[in-house]
């Protein structure tokens, strides 16, 4: 029994009886769960009624390690629901309903704002004059899709300069994978017109696609442009080939998502036909957790509150049919709505056979999805488990170590030197609690020295965190503010013996195993043992210390290049005139490195906040003045 209860029960009854959030915290501060309700002080009210004893397991344990409640009061419902998603995706919280394994989803990117617009691949979404299509779940697939369409859509992908005079072009136009506008072998129109209707079929725009390129086949037959119209033609066929793949699902509506909910003990699935021109042109599944005893309702709408207000307008639907009716749904069309990104969207029900039927169809493929997809978080479980049991057997240990922490250096001549961190909990990547330190006090190629710095700052912020544990209004960092099971430091014996003395500085060598895999052996460094651990190349044991290892140092690898890049930037932007630190720091912010921002239109700099066109226009010059 929680003894705070009765103290958070008498606040509860003091909160306002007006539109708000609510956020729930534990002993240390970190938020567990956010709310939002018409009614504060009724919502509040109602986990500590006498019939609380009825509440779900999970309210239940909510409540169990509830130790601070704090509320935020809005104008109106709406307002609460915009400010409990950003509190959401700011602290995810641990009973909320969440995006198993969340992260920034691949979307295909047309960088439609520069004169010969690039495609590209990214994760994040930013107002930049750019279109986006997605998201995906995988990356594979987001490749494979687009290998498929540059044989069709020959567009760029470097960063050159293009101007239609230079006097060589890659190796991608040599084999048909690029159309050369570098070398004037297309013309700015008509490689901006090959880049829209590339987008038009992404949007599953097909036969106004096929038309348009079966007339300008025709066209260039009747000019005698044998070879232009031969290129037509083989594009015509290879778009014929993949939309023959397209299947017809329904005469009765165009452009529609169609939603289904398969759910299995704590997760559930969503998956989502895309229909497109009555064609089905792709789906996706996306699994959800922390649903346990919570209504399907509920589960719905907390995905579509996640999926549709992250989604790229440029792919969204008029309509979205849902096996259920949802409380919240005109809410969220509301709150979709003042977004002012893409076509109005409703929720509504399927009535008719053939849309019911097409649901039902949707509702199978996620029951089959879920399946599977225990299936196989079922074996890495085991994986997992049997990979931390041979570890703790390999080295000693007391118990699994069921929380490790990995180290990695990366710097190139003493520059922009970078230590990463990365946790693996349960022997999977916890990457909410990843961290990299930007080294400050080492001169030169040291990395003895970087991962001592690393390590002083990593264990100095656990020593403080201590001294402050019970401060009211204190919250201890979710990765400093614990101490793992087990260190692991890519290297040698000399790593693993600065790291050894960081940790008797701080009193831990007796209480926290640490333990250097070296790459070119993969032999394991023990401390106080003489020889290298030697595990089998297939024990499970080593397959876990080389994931960490590997993640930490592309981790680090990742830090240090941006770093790299960033430096980079800011000093070209230096000596421009008009571009002060704050603009400065915006275009570092936008761009995030001299390549993007060289390959940037006046128009597109001039889209930064802060950055007026005749700042832009500067920069341009100052960047494309001959050397």
């Amino acid at each position: 029994m929680n003894p705070r209860l009765d103290e958070l029960r008498t606040r509860a009854y003091q909160a306002p009886a007006k539109p708000g959030v609510y956020l729930m915290r534990d002993a240390e501060g970190q938020v567990i769960y956010v709310g939002k309700a018409v009614n504060l002080r009724n919502r509040l009210r109602s986990y500590f009624q006498p019939s609380a004893a009825r509440h779900s397991i999970k309210v239940r344990r909510l409540l169990e390690r509830l130790h601070d409640l704090e509320w935020i009061v809005v104008g109106s419902e709406l307002e609460a629901l915009i400010l409990e998603m950003n509190l959401i995706k700011k602290h995810r919280p641990r009973y909320n309903i969440q995006l198993k394994d969340d992260k920034r989803y691949p979307y295909i990117k047309i960088h439609w704002a520069d004169p010969f617009p690039k495609v590209s691949v990214t994760r994040r979404v930013v107002q930049d004059g750019s279109r986006y299509y997605g998201p995906y779940t995988s990356v594979w697939a987001v490749h494979q899709t687009l290998n498929a369409l540059r044989k069709i859509f020959p567009y760029l992908t470097c960063n050159r300069t293009i101007t239609g005079r230079d006097t060589r072009a890659c190796l991608y136009y040599d084999i048909g994978l690029c159309a050369g506008p570098c070398i004037g072998a297309i013309g700015q129109e008509d490689y901006r017109a090959m880049i829209a209707d590339l987008g038009r079929f992404l949007e599953g725009d097909t036969e106004a696609v096929l038309q348009r390129l079966e007339a300008e086949m025709r066209a260039a037959a009747q000019r005698l442009e044998f070879e232009k119209a031969a290129r037509l033609r083989d594009q015509i066929r290879a778009m014929q080939r993949i939309t023959e793949k397209q299947r017809i699902v329904s005469d009765t509506f165009a452009d529609a998502d169609v939603l289904a909910l398969a759910r299995d003990q704590d997760e559930a699935v969503v998956q989502i036909f895309f229909i497109r021109g009555g064609k089905l042109i792709g789906r996706e599944y996306f699994v959800l957790e922390n649903t346990a005893d919570e209504p399907e309702a509920e589960v719905l709408a907390a995905f579509l509150k996640r999926f549709y207000g992250q989604a790229s307008a440029d792919t969204r639907p008029r309509e979205v049919l849902l096996p259920q009716d949802l409380e919240e749904a005109r809410l969220i069309e509301q709150w979709l709505r003042q977004q002012r990104r893409g076509p109005r969207l409703t929720f509504r029900i399927p009535q008719r056979e053939d849309q019911r039927a097409l649901l039902d169809l949707v509702a199978q493929n996620a029951a089959e999805t879920l399946a599977a997809l225990r299936a196989r978080w079922e074996a890495e479980r085991h994986r997992h488990t049997e990979a931390l049991a041979r570890l703790q057997a390999a080295l000693g240990l007391d118990a699994p170590p069921q929380r490790i922490e990995g180290y990695d250096v990366s710097t190139l001549h003493g520059t922009a030197t970078t230590v990463s961190l990365v946790v693996f909990e349960q022997g999977a990547p916890a990457k909410r609690l990843y961290r990299r330190f930007n080294i400050r006090t080492v001169t030169g190629t040291d990395d003895y020295a970087a991962l001592e710095e690393a390590l002083t700052r990593r264990f100095a912020r656990w020593q403080a965190a201590q001294q402050r544990r019970g401060e009211v209004g204190y919250r201890p960092d979710a990765t400093f503010g614990r101490l793992p099971d087990l260190l692991l430091i890519d290297g040698g014996r000399g790593q693993l013996n600065r790291a050894r003395a960081v940790l008797e500085r701080f009193g831990l060598a007796d209480r926290l195993p640490v333990v250097a895999l070296a790459k070119r052996e993969e032999v394991v460094f023990v401390p106080d043992r003489p020889a290298p651990l030697r595990l089998e190349r297939d024990d499970p044991a080593l397959h876990l210390l080389q994931r960490v290892r590997d993640e930490a140092h592309r981790f680090a690898l990742e830090g240090h290049r941006r770093r790299r890049q960033k430096q980079g930037l800011a000093s070209a932007l230096e000596d421009i005139p008009g571009v002060g630190p704050k603009r400065r720091r915006a275009l570092l912010q936008h761009f995030g490195s001299l390549d993007a921002l060289q390959q940037a239109s006046v128009e597109a700099i001039a889209a930064v906040p802060g950055i007026p066109r005749r700042v832009a226009q500067a920069v341009w010059e100052h960047l494309h003045a001959p050397n």
